[in-house]
């Protein structure tokens, strides 16, 4: 299941990843995961199960998750653990069984999400055990990141350069259907740091075609505050005014 026991000698591990300059491949998409789990959670548990709108809509957000942790595990193990266990077998075993646990949960998942919306009477019920299900679900993928980016990375950072895992996450990110990149991208931009956004835009603005670059500025001018899509503009060094003018001062 996910990563138990006490974190004992944890934090000298986390001071060891953060003292690394290496690029981390794990760090975007974990803060996208945490913060769609957290929202998710949180709109499960104040959902009024007597608003028809309001219920379709938290279901739709579990049902959305659970496809998005489901196809990270796969790209996980597809490409990040084959890339490992080719330097350094057996180095992905503790987490490749837990990958096998998760799907096992977000197949539950879903069935206790299917079942929310199709028995009226007893939603109140259904609802209130989907929330506790999902809160383990969390709290045990939340332990499983922290194991990847510090264990995990501890074996990336010493058998691969940081050329070879940003190739890992670009043919990550080409084999994503467009849109979980839209549903990802919509978790990951809001939630990560100045500078990792500023970076991931500009990646994209010199790589990518222009509608790519486009449509993720309009996402962070819906959902940044204001002072984060100034820095966001500043550090791409274009203005502050609609996203056609943007691209074309780029």
């Amino acid at each position: 299941m996910a990563v138990t026991g006490n974190t004992h000698g944890f934090a000298q591990q986390d001071q060891q990843a953060q003292q690394a300059p290496r690029f981390d491949i794990y760090v975007r998409i974990h803060k996208a995961l945490r913060a769609f789990m957290a929202d998710t959670l949180l709109r499960v548990g104040r959902t009024d199960t007597d608003d028809e709108a309001e219920l379709r809509g938290s279901l739709s957000q579990v049902r959305d998750l659970l496809s998005a942790c489901e196809q990270h595990l796969h790209k996980e193990n597809d490409y990040v653990h084959a890339a490992m266990e080719a330097r350094v077998p057996g180095s992905t075993t503790r987490i490749a069984h837990e990958h096998e646990t998760h799907m096992a949960e977000i197949r539950a998942l879903r069935a206790l999400t299917d079942r929310v919306g199709a028995v009226p009477a007893a939603r109140a019920d259904a609802i209130r055990e989907l929330y506790r299900q999902l809160s383990l679900f969390v709290a045990e993928n939340y332990e499983h990141m922290h194991f990847e980016e510090t264990r995990h990375n501890a074996v990336l950072w010493a058998s691969h350069t940081d050329m070879e895992l940003l190739d890992i996450e670009n043919r990550i990110v080409a084999s994503l259907p467009q849109e979980t990149v839209g549903v990802i991208a919509r978790w990951m931009l809001p939630n990560v740091t100045p500078a990792e956004r500023a970076l991931m835009l500009a990646g994209i603005r010199d790589n990518a075609p222009a509608e790519a670059f486009t449509g993720l500025l309009d996402v962070c001018r819906t959902l940044l505050p204001m002072p984060d899509w100034m820095k966001l503009t500043r550090a791409l060094g274009l203005p502050s005014g609609p996203t056609q003018a943007v691209w074309a001062a780029g």
